[in-house]
C-alpha cells in the first residue's frame, strides 16, 4: 500500500510500488497525445493513391477506427480486470504463461524503442527546420529533447501527467486551426493540369480487395497508440471506471479528428493532388496559407512529437518494469524512485533510443517492429477469450460489448492484416517471425540466469 502526504500525494513506502494519482484527463491525454502524430499528416496521401474514390477513402478511415474502437471496448475489459502495470505483457503472461509473457513484453518494448528512436529524430528534423540556427542540427535537437524527456521523467510521475496534459492539448489545438483553415480559408480550386488528371480506382473485386487491404495497413499504423492507458491501470485511482471512460472516449476522439482531417484535406485538395502527396497537409496548408503553410505543419507536427515522445517514454519502462517485477528481467528494472517513477526501466530505455539514434540505421528494424504491433493486438485479443474460459470467476469490472463476436472481428481483421504484411513485405515479415521463434531460447538463458 501507499502513504499519503500533506501534500495530497501518495509515496509508496518501498522500491517497486507506483503511485496511484492518474485519472480521466491523463487517460485521455496519453492516448489522443500518444496517437495523433505525422502519420495522419502523411498517411491520405498513400491512403488516396491505393482507392481513388472519396467514399473508399473515407469509408477506409471509418474502418479503421471501428478496429481501433472495437479492440480498445475489448482491451478495456483486461485492463480493469488485470489493472498492472505493463500492457500487453501483463495480458499474456496470465493467459499463456511466464514464455508467452516474455515474448509480447520484449518485442513489446523493442519495438516502442524502436519507434521512439524515429520519433526523436522526426522530431528532430522539424525541430531543425523551425530553428536552423542550432549548432549540430537535427541530431543535436534530437539528443538534447531526449536528455531532456528524461530529465523530466525522472523528476516524476506528476510531472510527466502534467506535460503529457499541457502538449497534448497544444497538438489538438493545431490540428483543429489546420482543419478549421482548410474549411474556411480552403476550396477545391483544381489546376487545369489536376483538372486533366484522372486517378485509377480498382476496376475488378480482386484489385479493389486488394487496394482496402494495402490502405487498410496504412490506416492501422496512423491509429496506433489507442490502448495506450494500458499501460498505467496500475497508477489509475479508480481503474474500473476511469480507463473504460478515458479509453473509448480518447478513440472516438481520434476517430473524429482523423475525419475530420481527411475531410478538410479532399475539400482543399483535387484528389489526383492528393493522392501523388507525400505531405497531404502541408500541401494543403500552402494552398491556404501561402509560403507559410509549411511553417504550420511543421510546427503542428513538431508539437505532436513533443506529446508523442513524451507519452512513449512514460510507457515503455513500464514494461521493463513490469517484467522486472516478475524476475523475467533483471529485477532492478523494478526499482521506483520516491517520485513515482520506475528509474532504472528509464534510464535503460533511453540508453537504448539513444544508442539506436546514434547508429543511424534502424530502418530494417522500425520495419520489422511493424509486425510486432499488431501481433500484440492479437495476443491481447486471443488472452482475451482464453482468460474467459480459464477464469470465468476473475472479476470483469468492464465487460466487452458484443462478446464473443466483436473479438472474432478483430481476430480476424488482425490476421488478414498480417497476412497482408506478409504478403507485400516478406523478407521483413519472415525476420519478424524468426525473431519470435529465437525469443524461446532467450527465455530459457534469462530463466537460469534468474
Amino acid at each position: 500500500m501507499s502513504t499519503q502526504i500533506a501534500t495530497g500525494e501518495q509515496r509508496p513506502e518501498h522500491a517497486g510500488q507506483l503511485l496511484q494519482i492518474l485519472g480521466v484527463t491523463f487517460g485521455v491525454a496519453i492516448t489522443v497525445g500518444g496517437t495523433i502524430g505525422v502519420g495522419i499528416l502523411r498517411t491520405p496521401g498513400s491512403v488516396a493513391a491505393a482507392l481513388g474514390n472519396t467514399w473508399l477513402i473515407v469509408g477506409a478511415w471509418v474502418l479503421g477506427g471501428i478496429y481501433a474502437l472495437l479492440g480498445t471496448i475489448a482491451v478495456a475489459e483486461l485492463a480493469t480486470s488485470l489493472p498492472q502495470a505493463g500492457g500487453w505483457y501483463v495480458y499474456a503472461r496470465r493467459a499463456f504463461g511466464e514464455y508467452g509473457g516474455f515474448t509480447v513484453g520484449w518485442i513489446n518494448w523493442v519495438s516502442f524503442c524502436t519507434g521512439l528512436a524515429a520519433i526523436v529524430v522526426g522530431m528532430g528534423e522539424y525541430g531543425a527546420k523551425l530553428m536552423p540556427v542550432v549548432y549540430g542540427g537535427a541530431l543535436t535537437i534530437s539528443l538534447v529533447a531526449l536528455l531532456l524527456f528524461f530529465v523530466l521523467h525522472w523528476s516524476g510521475l506528476r510531472v510527466g501527467c502534467r506535460a503529457q496534459e499541457i502538449m497534448c492539448a497544444a497538438s489538438a489545438i493545431g490540428f483543429f486551426v489546420l482543419i478549421a483553415a482548410c474549411f474556411l480559408l480552403g476550396g477545391r480550386g483544381a489546376s487545369a493540369e489536376t483538372a486533366q488528371t484522372v486517378v485509377a480506382v480498382p476496376a475488378t473485386m480482386a484489385a479493389l480487395l486488394l487496394a482496402v487491404a494495402l490502405a487498410f495497413q496504412s490506416v492501422i499504423f496512423t491509429y496506433d497508440g489507442w490502448y495506450g492507458a494500458i499501460y498505467f491501470s496500475e497508477e489509475n485511482t479508480d481503474p474500473d471506471r476511469s480507463l473504460p471512460t478515458s479509453m473509448i472516449g480518447s478513440v472516438l476522439v481520434i476517430i473524429a479528428i482523423y475525419l475530420l482531417v481527411n475531410v478538410a484535406l479532399l475539400y482543399v485538395l483535387p484528389m489526383p493532388v492528393l493522392a501523388g502527396s507525400q505531405l497531404a497537409a502541408a500541401d494543403a496548408a500552402s494552398r491556404i496559407f501561402g509560403e507559410n503553410g509549411g511553417t504550420v505543419v511543421t510546427t503542428i507536427a513538431f508539437l505532436s512529437l513533443l506529446c508523442i515522445t513524451n507519452a512513449s517514454l512514460m510507457q515503455t519502462p513500464r514494461i521493463l518494469f513490469a517484467m522486472g517485477r516478475d524476475e523475467l528481467f533483471f529485477s532492478g528494472a523494478s526499482h521506483v524512485n520516491k517520485r513515482g517513477t520506475p528509474d532504472v526501466a528509464l534510464f535503460i530505455t533511453t540508453a537504448a533510443v539513444a544508442g539506436l539514434m546514434l547508429v543511424g540505421s534502424f530502418d530494417r528494424l522500425l520495419a520489422i517492429t511493424s509486425f510486432f504491433f499488431v501481433a500484440m493486438y492479437l495476443s491481447g485479443f486471443i488472452a482475451l477469450i482464453a482468460l474467459r474460459k480459464r477464469e470465468p470467476d476473475l472479476p470483469r469490472p468492464f465487460r466487452t460489448l458484443g462478446y464473443p463476436w466483436t473479438v472474432h472481428i478483430l481476430i480476424g481483421l488482425s490476421v488478414v492484416f498480417l497476412v497482408g504484411v506478409l504478403i507485400s513485405d516478406p523478407q521483413n515479415s519472415l525476420l519478424a517471425v524468426a525473431a519470435l521463434l529465437i525469443s524461446y531460447p532467450v527465455y530459457r538463458i534469462v530463466k537460469r540466469l534468474k
